[in-house]
């Protein structure tokens, strides 16, 4: 069992790739529900301004600490062996531990054509897995025609796992209210992993990520789209940790 704490009063639980990778693995076997989110200071900032997404984030199977700042804190709280289980590597590494054992997967994401392009790239990167459908849903509300076809898209083809693409907290939010309605196991959360494997987007050098980085790669890429998240936010959560500290 993998232990859960809280940050600002959000849950994030004490993992690292293997322990994530192992649980997955048993709630496949058993046919376990549920739905996986991948937290870094956004989601946690979201989740401290907004309770009825904090119950989204308690609700979740698994949370893990996609972002180095939640694992600092955890090894601080007594979880040495916690680190980062980033969600582009996680959906790799998932899809291909399930090769051997026949795992189906379905995209759901990204902007027109993404998910197509990404059926492509991860068939090239990881031998015989298993992607049975794409999809990029509108930037906007389902209607109900578009519900019920995704319900009876799901139900035909019954993946195993839905993988997400559609920003957090969007994206999280879908999985909280769509996991009883969609005929699949888990699904995960993993945003711009659908940008990052297409080559859409570049990734950050993995030194950058390990030193807790990778955010200001980010917003030198998409200045526009991400610099108010990010100079906003991440003030936000170290000035939020020392209040409470100092509480």
């Amino acid at each position: 069992m993998i232990p859960r704490f809280h940050i600002l009063g959000s849950p994030v639980d004490a993992m690292n790739m293997e322990t994530c990778c192992a649980t997955v693995e048993q709630a496949l076997d058993s046919k376990a529900k549920g739905y996986v989110c991948v937290a870094g200071v956004h989601q946690l900032t979201e989740a401290y301004e907004h309770p009825e997404f904090r119950e989204v984030l308690e609700k979740a199977f698994l949370i893990t600490p996609d972002g180095m700042p939640l694992s600092w804190i955890g090894w601080m709280k007594g979880f040495p062996d916690m680190d980062r289980v980033y969600g582009p590597d996680l959906m790799l590494e998932v899809m291909r531990r399930g090769v051997a054992r026949g795992r189906t997967h379905f995209l759901y994401g990204g902007m027109p054509g993404v998910a197509v392009e990404l059926k492509q790239a991860l068939e090239q990167k990881i031998p015989g897995v298993k992607i049975v459908g794409a999809e990029c849903p509108p930037f906007r509300p389902l209607t109900s025609e578009e519900e019920t076809a995704l319900i009876e898209q799901v139900s035909t083809l019954k993946p195993d796992i839905i993988w997400m693409g559609i920003s957090t907290p969007k994206q999280d939010r879908f999985m909280h209210v769509y996991l009883d309605r969609l005929d699949t196991t888990l699904m995960f959360g993993v945003g711009a992993a659908f940008d990052f494997h297409t080559g859409r987007v570049k990734q950050s050098p993995r030194w950058m990520q390990r030193l807790g980085l990778e955010w200001f790669y980010r917003v030198c890429q998409e200045p526009r789209r991400l610099a108010g998240r990010y100079f906003r936010n991440n003030p936000l959560f170290i000035w939020r940790l020392i209040k409470e500290a100092l509480a």
